[in-house]
């Protein structure tokens, strides 16, 4: 389990780095529009010290986000998000001092800016541009996080990281689902109460916090590019 979590997240961020570095050079069609904003909901998962595996204690996520689109390749996007964690030590294989058992809820909210990076130049057009109406995609980012739990709160720099698809559903309407890990650079997003049980120092992926989220989200396109351009003498 904890060998195979390495491998896929260490994948992803290596097949992120790469796919920034091979599209910066690169030379995309023109999306036909700037912007979009759009809105997303989901699932929530924790993994830190009261967690047994990402889902077992499911929570509720939304956001509101917005993205500037260069070109049919990539975007950036802003994102605030707000999500609810629980978790649990009861009847985890770990035995904590003196056979405490612990659980929390929180409700964590977060800022961030991502990089996206299309797999197919994304869009409806032309034929002659190739666009395609879906691509996969991956996207990087760094942000803040604010969590909030038993009358303590704690604010803790953010790396979220993940994958998804992107679907047009019309000209400017578009359909997104998504699945993003976000490491948090912080032990206190599950309370104070959880903050270093062992005061052992653990493997990365338990060190800190951890969430994931599981969402589908539509967009709309706006900020119409020119698109003819007339030179005058």
């Amino acid at each position: 389990m904890r060998s195979t979590l390495r491998r896929i997240l260490s994948s992803t961020l290596a097949a992120g780095f790469i796919a920034m570095i091979a599209a910066a050079p690169a030379r995309a069609q023109e999306a036909p529009y700037r912007f979009d904003l759009g809105a997303d909901l989901g699932m929530c998962g924790y993994l830190g010290e009261a967690s047994s595996s990402i889902f077992s204690h499911p929570g509720f996520t939304a956001d509101a986000a917005m993205r500037y689109i260069p070109n049919a390749r990539m975007a950036f996007r802003g994102i605030v998000s707000v999500q609810g964690i629980s978790g649990t030590t009861a009847g985890m294989a770990n035995v904590l001092p003196d056979m405490a058992a612990y659980d929390f809820t929180a409700t964590v909210a977060a800022l961030d800016l991502r990089y996206e990076f299309n797999f197919l130049p994304y869009g409806i057009g032309e034929t002659y541009k190739r666009l395609s109406r879906w691509t996969p995609y991956l996207t990087l980012g760094v942000g803040v996080s604010m969590s909030s739990s038993g009358g303590s709160t704690a604010a803790a720099p953010i790396l979220p990281m993940g994958a998804g698809v992107k679907v047009k559903l019309r000209k400017r309407l578009n359909f997104n689902a998504e699945f993003t890990m976000t490491k948090a650079f912080g032990d206190r997003l599950d309370g104070d109460r959880l903050h270093d049980l062992n005061q052992i120092k653990t493997e990365f992926y338990r060190s800190t916090d951890w969430y994931a989220r599981l969402t589908i989200g539509v967009s709309y396109e706006f900020g119409e590019r020119c698109a003819t351009c007339h030179y005058v003498d």
